[in-house]
């Protein structure tokens, strides 16, 4: 998608989409995401949410299988909806490796 497709789009936002909008972009470009963090050792070195042992693409997985929000929640009762939605967006920014991560995770 072109951006003179999407500049109409961007200026319909409201102020508060505009400012999620300009933070996912400053995420994208810098690598570093709010609330998701990559450690050698841990998980495999995988993308995971701050302070657990959980793995982005085990929760975009679980939502691939058919589980809902509010399941994936209460099946990971240190996830809070504002967790899930930062792991969304990590995952929507990073697709291939999330994918990657799932395809070789299946293979085991």
């Amino acid at each position: 998608m072109a951006l003179q497709e999407l500049e109409a789009d961007l200026l319909a936002l409201s102020p508060a989409e505009k400012a999620e909008v300009v933070q996912l972009l400053l995420q994208s470009l810098s690598g570093v995401w709010a609330g998701i963090e990559k450690t050698l050792g841990i998980c495999g070195g995988d993308a995971r949410i701050v302070g657990t042992r959980i793995p982005v693409w085990v929760l975009v997985q679980a939502q691939q299988l058919g589980s809902s929000e509010a399941e994936i929640l209460q099946n990971y009762p240190t996830l809070t909806a504002a967790t899930l939605s930062r792991a969304w967006a990590y995952a929507k920014a990073n697709a291939q490796e999330i994918e990657q991560a799932i395809r070789e995770n299946d293979e085991d």
